[in-house]
């Protein structure tokens, strides 16, 4: 009951904060910081597929309707959601996952957490700015953006999970 309430608590944290705080951040280049893909990223390892893509469809509805972006959001969980599994799958350590760990840095290391949170993130980015910019005319700014909000958004994600998950354990 604990980690249910857990979880809801950081749903309704990760929208608020997606929706007030980091939508209204412009820094500019075309760098964008999106907080929700983690969110996905966090969720137990033992989670049910269908559990998992129902949240990511949740809370990309919810920030779609509170940004305006007509399924952008939603669109793009639900890809991160799908290849989560997967992702997880290929870069699984040889006695596979302990269900008492979570998919953190603290729990799992850096160099898992780069490969998995990152390839999930290119994935969820390129499928984000191709449907937000929808023309392939621009493709230097589309590769901008993704690069760009690719790296912006895996520190902003470091930095969330050493001030919201303060864990004891170094990096």
């Amino acid at each position: 009951m604990k980690i249910i309430g857990q979880q809801i608590f950081r749903f309704v944290l990760f929208v608020l904060l997606q929706v007030f705080i980091f939508n209204q951040i412009e820094i500019g280049l075309g760098i964008t910081l999106l907080l929700c893909p983690l969110y996905i990223m966090l969720m137990p390892f033992d989670t049910n597929i269908f559990v998992l893509m129902g949240l990511a469809f949740l809370m990309g509805l919810n920030v779609d309707i509170m940004s305006d972006t007509y399924g952008l959001h939603a669109s793009s969980l639900l890809l991160f959601a799908y290849f989560r599994p997967i992702i997880f799958n290929f870069f699984s350590p040889r006695d596979g996952y302990d269900v008492l760990k979570s998919p953190t840095i603290f729990d799992m290391g850096q160099t898992w957490f780069l490969y998995t949170f990152g390839s999930l993130l290119l994935i969820y980015l390129t499928w984000f700015f191709i449907i937000e910019i929808f023309s392939f005319n621009k493709i230097i700014y589309l590769l901008q953006k993704i690069f760009l909000s690719l790296i912006f958004t895996y520190l902003l994600s470091l930095l969330l999970q050493v001030f919201l998950l303060r864990k004891t354990q170094k990096l």
